[in-house]
């Protein structure tokens, strides 16, 4: 287990450290949006064909936001993370292979330099129910806001630029929602449906290009709960690599790593593998005297 908790945050703090730093001489605008569209689809088919098989079809769609607001000392940063996946199987039905939305927002006064006094919220949960397949049965595991993360706390903010950061919060209190089914599931007590927690949050973001047409980014979160088993953290690593093939096309990889003892006893390991449409979108210096 230590292991599996150590190389996500390596990986996360190698590619900090791999690259070199980089001056922007341009002015920063009030206001910068950057938008993703990303559809990744897949389908096999087998016919008479000797090895067997199963026909497949699968897709998933993913829309990603970032708003950045820069003012004389305040900096403002928004994130939406969401996306939605299913897979058809013959004689299986439809099954769910991706379901996601986060809400991320850190403000920050800058104290010096790149450090800020911080403020920060972070939301998630999922759309749909999300079910355990079994061979001959199939057992309900989640459901929409349930469960469902509310955290929000103040802390320091270090920002080098809007692709590379780090955040810590000391005192973060996390709240954990589920509906009468899920009650006693996901940490929260049995005839409950809010669990409250205090604790130690640790996030970070980075975003680089490892060479032409290739980019990296790493989004990074580590929680501990001081009021229960403060020695167990939680920890949740993304990692998408971007080959662009084109303005439209792109092949994406997504390793997305969960530790959470109040989710699971084991470490939850999401791949994703494709070649998909891609759409991205930048717009600068708008409402520029708000």
């Amino acid at each position: 287990m230590r292991k599996i908790f150590f190389l996500p945050s390596l990986f996360f703090f190698i590619s900090f450290s791999a690259q070199q730093k980089k001056k922007d001489t341009l002015p920063a605008p009030t206001w910068k949006i950057h938008g993703r569209f990303a559809f990744i689809f897949n389908q096999s088919s087998f016919t008479n064909w000797a090895s067997g098989g199963e026909n497949t079809i699968a897709g998933d769609l993913n829309i990603n936001y970032d708003f950045n607001y820069k003012k004389q000392n305040v900096n403002w940063d928004t994130r939406i993370l969401t996306g939605y996946g299913l897979s058809y199987i013959s004689e299986k039905g439809f099954r769910k292979t991706n379901d996601r939305f986060e809400l991320n927002s850190l403000y920050g006064i800058r104290s010096r330099k790149n450090w800020f006094f911080s403020n920060f919220i972070n939301f998630k949960t999922q759309y749909t129910r999300g079910y355990n397949y079994k061979e001959t049965s199939k057992e309900l595991v989640s459901a929409f806001f349930s469960p469902a993360y509310l955290s929000l706390g103040p802390g320091v903010l270090w920002k080098k630029s809007d692709n590379l950061n780090l955040n810590i919060a000391p005192g973060t209190a996390r709240f954990t929602f589920v509906n009468d089914v899920f009650s006693g599931k996901f940490g929260v007590e049995e005839g409950e449906n809010v669990a409250f927690s205090l604790g130690f949050n640790l996030s970070g973001y980075y975003k680089f290009s490892i060479m032409e047409n290739i980019e990296m980014e790493n989004i990074l979160t580590m929680y501990s709960d001081y009021l229960d088993k403060p020695k167990n953290i939680d920890l949740e690593h993304q990692a998408n690599i971007r080959f662009k093939v084109n303005k439209f096309i792109k092949m994406n990889l997504t390793v997305h790593t969960i530790i959470d003892a109040n989710t699971s006893g084991k470490a939850q390991l999401r791949e994703l593998f494709g070649l998909g449409l891609n759409y991205s979108f930048h717009q600068k210096e708008i409402y520029k005297n708000l």
